[in-house]
């Protein structure tokens, strides 16, 4: 677990108390969204200035004072850093890079709404996040007037959900529905519990890795009276799990929610096996599950980001075996043009002829088995009782 240093150390937040610093609603207020004050936590790089002072439409920035003290002020190259400041290369275009690589807007059958999968939707409640993560793969309408929580399209997607009975699972995402107040985010929960056929519901965010204070005894509150609601979180590094952010996840679990974790693969952040192997265990101990670990979408200006395949295959291939199951995520390349999610893992088939298979195991030993030939069912028949008496 990563501990972090006495953010008082900043001069910015010299004089700010704790019971400031631990409110997520003062938290939102400073975020750090302009060179000037991100100069007083970093040394910036030439490169990061240019691209933080750079107007041309590119994603905004803002930070939170909780992840910004993470960051290495030093180091241009730290984790935490490298997901948040924007640099040079987010102006660098690539032939493989997409607007909108997942064609969700293609899937929306109305606004906010995509209906890709054929028993799951995904409802994006909001366009705003805590922190503009710089691989985000809606970074084309995440922090716009997108609006997607007006009265209206929220309507409109209920209306969709009454009429299709085969959806059975939502997924509320954004933007991050957890920058939703308590209020708005119960009533949307509120029109979803009362439509019969759905019976799954997740919320997808980043908020309380970003912002763990933004769990408090009112969003509990909120979650309970919904149960059960399960939540996909989002962590890249060990150095962000800190000792606020183990508080934040307890409370979590210890309401009943279950937790899951949803990784992206990205270049000099975690394409290391022994760093994602880590993080995984660092996870399970608070009680957040791996679940996938994402191939970074195609997004425009993300192409610094993106590691082969063969890395992520690479870093199944040391988990597996290695350490318990529940350590291993499912890797996945989300199909650029909508195709969805589609797993990879190392191949362990080393040979398979008339029904004998060789099999590699983590260690490279070699291993088989053989099936047992198919047999031919005889129809049988019963005596009739009276046969059967002595």
């Amino acid at each position: 677990m990563y501990e972090p240093p006495d953010y008082r150390r900043v001069s910015l937040w010299r004089e700010v108390p704790r019971t400031q610093w631990d409110d997520y609603r003062w938290q939102l207020q400073h975020r750090l969204t302009e060179v000037t004050k991100l100069r007083e936590v970093l040394h910036l790089t030439p490169e990061e200035e240019m691209a933080v002072t750079k107007k041309d439409g590119r994603f905004i920035m803002s930070i939170p004072p909780y992840w910004a003290n993470l960051m290495d002020p030093d180091d241009p190259r730290c984790p935490i850093r490298m997901q948040a400041v924007p640099i040079a290369e987010e102006y660098h275009t690539s032939p493989n890079d997409f607007r909108d690589p997942l064609a969700e807007e293609r899937d929306s059958p109305v606004p906010g709404l995509v209906h890709r999968y054929p028993d799951r939707v995904l409802l994006l409640a909001t366009s705003v996040c805590a922190m503009y993560c710089r691989h985000c793969t809606r970074s084309r309408v995440v922090g716009t007037e997108a609006q997607f929580s007006r009265p209206q399209n929220l309507e409109a997607a209920y209306a969709y959900l009454r009429a299709h009975r085969e959806v059975r699972d939502v997924l509320i995402s954004g933007g991050d529905p957890l920058m939703l107040s308590d209020q708005r985010l119960d009533d949307i929960l509120t029109h979803l519990r009362a439509i019969p056929h759905i019976e799954f519901i997740r919320i997808g965010t980043r908020t309380p890795v970003t912002l763990p204070y933004r769990v408090t005894d009112s969003l509990l509150a909120v979650l309970r009276k919904h149960t059960p609601i399960w939540m996909s979180l989002h962590f890249n590094h060990p150095k962000e799990i800190t000792p606020d952010l183990q508080r934040a996840m307890g409370r979590l679990a210890d309401n009943g929610i279950p937790l899951g974790c949803q990784t992206v693969l990205l270049k000099g952040i975690n394409d290391d096996p022994a760093i994602m192997k880590q993080l995984m265990h660092e996870l399970l101990k608070i009680r957040v599950r791996p679940y996938y670990i994402y191939q970074c979408d195609p997004v425009r200006g993300t192409a610094h980001f993106r590691t082969t395949i063969d890395t992520g295959i690479r870093i199944i291939e040391h988990l597996r075996g290695h350490t318990t199951g529940y350590a291993v995520p499912t890797y996945v390349v989300d199909a650029p043009g909508g195709g969805g999610k589609i797993p990879l893992s190392p191949d362990y088939v080393v040979a398979h002829t008339n029904g004998t298979y060789t099999f590699r195991n983590y260690a490279g030993r070699l291993y088989t088995y053989t099936e047992e030939p198919a047999l031919e069912r005889v129809p049988q028949t019963r005596e009739p009782v009276w046969m059967l008496a002595d």
